[in-house]
């Protein structure tokens, strides 16, 4: 599946929200990431986010696609995909 994950957490927690979230996934822009994963990396990425989190502060939302969707960038391209091999 491929997963859109965006964040907004306290900025105590933000560096160690990205750098864990770079292990897993493709950068975009700030506090977004998205790529290509299965179902038991889906489950070991919302686990680690549950633990980085603080469930009364942090906000993360996951969109789950059934595959790559096309994008369109307006603006600077960030972090291109097409870099990524």
């Amino acid at each position: 599946m491929y997963i859109v994950v965006v964040y907004d957490v306290s900025v105590e927690r933000v560096n160690k929200v990205k750098k864990f979230l770079r292990q897993h996934l493709h950068w975009v822009q700030n506090s977004v990431f998205e790529g290509e994963v299965t179902r038991a990396e889906f489950e070991r990425i919302k686990a680690g986010l549950r633990e980085l989190m603080d469930e009364d502060e942090d906000s993360i939302v996951i969109y789950k696609l059934r595959s790559m969707p096309q994008r369109e960038v307006m603006g600077v391209e960030k972090n291109p995909l097409e870099d990524i091999i």
